[in-house]
């Protein structure tokens, strides 16, 4: 397999650096090119190398089974390798390792940790918002080989708020410290236009261009955001779950009154309620649509899920969409609900369900949490609708009881 020009730049501009930042937009080679470097390096010299993720469920899913087998096929083919699915390793002919960790589970974080590797890995650093995790796991990249230490991180970039803009490109640590090797640090974007080759012909214009503004620029242009200060979440308070057993499921939309290229997405979101009262967020079908388009993607979600009620805000011109979605089905049940407060106020009490723990995602949404840690509610910002159909499901299954008296 040939390298696109964009890797291929990478690889020539490496030498002499040990901190190695690449980030963009989606599926633009970043995650590939990095482990084809460890690859080469593990068969090289017999060594040990670490691959981390915030979530160790997200590594096995996107490195482990997805890019790694990749990597080898494409690059190395007739090179085995074995992995240990105990201790999830993989292990070369000629001893080399490759480590899989997450740092969501302790134990495990604490294995990983307790070996020395020639290269660290953070995928999808964007995630890790304690810049002293990261000082941490570098602090095992210690193991003496012929091969130079490195660490390897990439993202699409978040905010220039993250550690990862002010440490690569501006230089200075999150204390406000000058860097003073910075001329050992690398960084380079890579876009989905550098990795045309190995896209479908249509992700780009039908995936990627179709996406709102916001979204446009980071996994598309691969813009790190604006300041997002005061923003109500933060990446630290979304933790995930893997449960599979709820007492009550909702469907809620936010629509958004017209369907043009700059319009506001209608917000639909699915969350459901265990039986010990905890909230998850279990999908994201947010977008431009047509009313009619909305409906069906709607319904969809409501029979994909098995929910219990759909859940409509008719601010702004929304009394459409009770309307709509019963020209479809009109056996559905429905919920129309009307803000009388503020979105920030609303929001207010689903944030500090998040900082209890009490809501929890079944899986990485990566549109619906990159509004949730941008939105910061300022004067004349456009409305977060991913944001507002988790708030109206998430609120109306903690009020719930009161619900029942009301909608019986």
């Amino acid at each position: 397999m040939n390298l696109t020009k964009r890797q291929s730049q990478v690889i020539e501009e490496l030498k002499g650096k040990n901190r190695v930042l690449l980030y963009g937009g989606s599926r633009s080679g970043k995650t590939f090119l990095i482990v084809y470097l460890i690859v080469l390096r593990a068969l090289w010299v017999k060594s040990r190398h670490a691959v981390l993720r915030k979530h160790f469920a997200h590594v096995k899913q996107s490195i482990v089974f997805d890019t790694f087998p990749k990597v080898m096929s494409l690059c190395f083919p007739g090179i085995q390798f074995d992995i240990d699915r105990s201790n999830w390793y993989a292990k070369f002919s000629n001893g080399s390792e490759i480590w899989f960790g997450g740092l969501d589970d302790k134990e495990r974080t604490e294995k990983v940790l307790g070996n020395e590797y020639s290269t660290i890995y953070f995928n999808e650093c964007s995630q890790l918002t304690n810049y002293d995790t990261i000082v941490t796991g570098l602090t095992r990249l210690a193991e003496n080989t012929k091969l130079s230490r490195i660490a390897f991180f990439d993202e699409n970039p978040p905010s220039k708020r993250h550690w990862s803009y002010k440490v690569f490109i501006d230089g200075v640590l999150p204390t406000g410290e000058r860097i003073s090797n910075h001329e050992r640090y690398y960084h380079l974007r890579l876009n989905p236009d550098d990795n045309t080759d190995n896209l479908p012909g249509e992700y780009i214009e039908e995936t990627l261009m179709q996406l709102p503004k916001r979204q446009r620029k980071r996994f598309l242009l691969g813009e790190f955001g604006d300041d997002s200060e005061g923003a109500l979440w933060t990446a630290d308070i979304i933790k995930y779950s893997d449960t599979e057993e709820f007492s009550r499921i909702v469907v809620a939309v936010d629509p958004a009154v017209t369907a043009e290229e700059d319009s506001d997405e209608t917000g639909i979101v699915v969350v459901g309620e265990d039986t010990l009262g905890g909230f998850h967020v279990l999908e994201d079908y947010s977008g431009t649509y047509t009313p009619r388009e909305m409906a069906r993607v709607v319904i969809g979600a409501y029979n994909r899920h098995q929910a219990d009620r759909i859940i409509g805000e008719v601010n702004n011109g929304g009394d459409f969409i009770e309307a709509v979605i019963r020209n479809e089905d009109p056996n559905l049940p429905f919920t129309a609900v009307r803000a009388t407060r503020g979105k920030v106020v609303r929001a207010e009490p689903v944030v500090a369900l998040y900082e209890q723990n009490r809501v929890k995602h079944i899986k990485e949404l990566k549109e619906l949490e990159d509004q949730m840690c941008t939105w910061a509610a300022k004067k004349g910002e456009k409305s977060p609708d991913r944001v507002d159909a988790l708030v109206w499901a998430v609120t109306y299954l903690m009020n719930d009881e009161i619900n029942d008296l009301i909608y019986a």
